[in-house]
């Protein structure tokens, strides 16, 4: 599988890796160990021990979280792969005692991983997602594993006319006939969906946006990063209002690959903590509210079609494309080209 490497991606979010704990993950086809050392920061290491090959995610941190003990003989190994530790013998260490790691960062209340060449990890990089920043913002977090590719996520959050024949508690009409544009800025590519003068939205929309009778204007801005780092902006206002009195719903829907046929999936959903102490439980609601979609609508309908392509790519199959299909089809020929110059 030809992966982006050398890009920021989730790993998982901030408060899956609680102090003295390990996590196993695989990323990219490679077995992870993530945990916090000493000091609180976030650490990723290969998870196979070069001993014998035992998963050290079976074992345990030691020294308060300086190191990672191995399960199986005891080596112990630092943040930086080093070994540390060795109780056999005179405790010589062996100069092949290591396990490569891997740069991760802690921001937007995730945890973000750089699976390329560490030298090229500039923590700059790592797209914005300030709307999940705990300091501002009540944040309801979710996670999902999807039995597909992952690009065909990218292509389902690209293209939301979807909405109208999948997802009941979202559907209106107004969502397939709306103005669609595609923008194209450097290395990000946004599809904006505006539909105005919507007459039928559900009730599940008209309590979000607040507004109990008559037409609403609605909006949704998708916002694509390679490898399949999304954001999404849904907003809603009283027909014929400013969109600045509206309300808006920030999302995160960030993929990251476990195999060519498995995928991680990372959603959230933010309100500001200005709203009072409402907002954190509207927040986790919100994204339980979100979570039923996801799992019994999307998943099994991305699924499906992965299994149908049979490992085909996309552009093998020859396609028939829609109006709607520019944003996905752009971002997908983006990310082919970020990854045929990463490996040339």
């Amino acid at each position: 599988m030809n992966y982006l490497r050398n890009a920021w991606t989730q790993a998982a979010w901030a408060n899956e890796i609680q102090p003295g704990q390990l996590l196993a993950r695989t990323l990219l086809d490679e077995p992870l160990v993530l945990f916090r050392d000493a000091q609180g920061r976030p650490q990723a290491l290969h998870d196979r021990c070069p001993h014998r090959f035992a998963p050290l995610s079976m074992g345990r941190l030691c020294d308060a979280g300086a190191a990672v003990q191995c399960p199986y003989h005891g080596l112990r190994f630092d943040g930086s792969g080093a070994c540390v530790h060795n109780p056999h013998g005179d405790g010589r260490i062996p100069a092949a005692a290591k396990v490569r790691s891997h740069p991760l960062v802690e921001r937007h209340g995730a945890l973000w991983i750089w699976m390329g060449d560490a030298a090229l990890a500039d923590p700059a990089l790592i797209p914005d997602f300030g709307f999940n920043d705990p300091e501002h913002w009540a944040v309801g977090t979710g996670t999902m594993v999807v039995d597909a590719p992952y690009e065909l996520e990218i292509d389902n959050i690209l293209d939301l006319s979807h909405i109208e024949f999948m997802h009941p508690l979202f559907a209106s009409e107004a969502v397939r006939r709306a103005e669609v544009r595609c923008e194209h800025e450097g290395d990000t590519v946004w599809c904006k969906r505006f539909m105005a003068d919507d007459r039928e939205v559900p009730d599940f929309l008209r309590q979000a946006f607040q507004v109990p009778e008559g037409a609403i204007d609605r909006w949704l801005h998708v916002r694509w990063q390679a490898p399949a780092v999304m954001a999404l902006w849904a907003g809603g206002v009283a027909h014929g209002r400013p969109p600045e009195q509206g309300i808006v719903s920030q999302q995160a829907h960030c993929f990251t690959p476990v195999s060519a046929s498995q995928t991680l999936y990372f959603y959230s959903i933010s309100f500001p903590k200005l709203m009072g102490p409402l907002a954190q439980a509207l927040a986790d609601e919100s994204v339980q509210a979100l979570r039923a979609p996801f799992e019994h609508e999307d998943k099994p309908i991305v699924e499906a079609v992965g299994r149908r392509m049979a490992g085909a790519s996309l552009f093998e199959l020859k396609p028939v494309l829609l109006a709607g299909d520019a944003a996905a089809v752009r971002a997908r020929r983006l990310l082919q080209a970020a990854i045929d110059k990463e490996h040339a």
